[in-house]
């Protein structure tokens, strides 16, 4: 892996559509979440001011820029509002895209997750801080990794889990997950996967970004990449990356 500060224009070239992944990437890790019956309350991140400019310019400059996420639409529409002109949003680990307030769904998975979701919501722990609303997949916060949920999921061989670190995500196997998402954009933008470049820093931005043309990662202990940065307190990765390519195509 190279460091981002050895990308060049020979790397950009090609390039037409920069993927970003959400947490740890565009805003800083983790969820305030509480549920408490039939009260649910979630603090909404917001985009910083820096990155704002950035994509708007980058917007401007010709690319697509396009936010792939695990989270739901309406939580990505109130956290990146101020931008949703110069992006795509692509939620829910690829299972569906949203274009300029078109959405075109990648899956169906009602059928298969109704009946799942009824027993995950019976699993009683003080652990659990609550269900975050999602249309397509199922995501649980949690204090801690709970066995209950794990062996739940693993009666039904179609389910996935991923746990990160404070909440599980479960969907579709091979059906819901961020690379899904970002072959599906590929073929409604009309170009292909060597014009693509993406940035990741957790386990489930694997498949995409060894998809994309060009992949950069935030964490190389998680994530292997053509070109890495170091992680830093004081800069979001996200930043860091647009302003390197608005860097090298002035």
């Amino acid at each position: 892996m190279k460091l981002l500060k050895e990308m060049s224009q020979k790397d950009l070239k090609i390039i037409k559509l920069i993927v970003l992944d959400v947490d740890g990437v565009l805003v800083p890790r983790g969820t305030e979440i509480q549920q408490k019956g039939n009260f649910l309350k979630i603090k909404t991140k917001k985009i910083p001011k820096k990155e704002i400019e950035l994509i708007k310019e980058l917007y401007a400059n010709g690319f697509h820029i396009n936010i792939n996420s695990g989270r739901g639409l309406y939580m990505l529409q109130k956290m990146f509002f101020s931008i949703l002109p110069f992006v795509s949003l692509t939620y829910e680990n690829g299972s569906a895209t949203w274009i300029k307030g078109r959405v075109y769904q990648h899956t169906n998975s009602f059928a298969e997750l109704r009946e799942v979701e009824e027993k995950l919501r019976k699993i009683k722990s003080k652990s659990i801080k609550g269900f975050e609303p999602k249309e397509f997949i199922i995501s649980i916060h949690c204090k801690r990794r709970i066995r209950s949920i794990e062996k739940v999921v693993a009666e039904y061989k179609q389910l996935y889990y991923l746990w990160n670190g404070e909440a599980y995500d479960i969907g579709l196997k091979s059906k819901q997950t961020k690379v899904v998402g970002l072959k599906n954009l590929i073929k409604i933008l009309r170009i292909k996967n060597k014009n693509t470049l993406a940035l990741g820093d957790n386990y489930n931005d694997k498949d995409m970004i060894n998809a994309a043309g060009v992949s950069i990662s935030a964490d190389k202990k998680r994530l292997k990449a053509d070109f890495f940065m170091p992680l830093s307190k004081k800069e979001l990765p996200a930043q860091k990356l647009l302003s390197k390519i608005l860097g090298i195509i002035k």
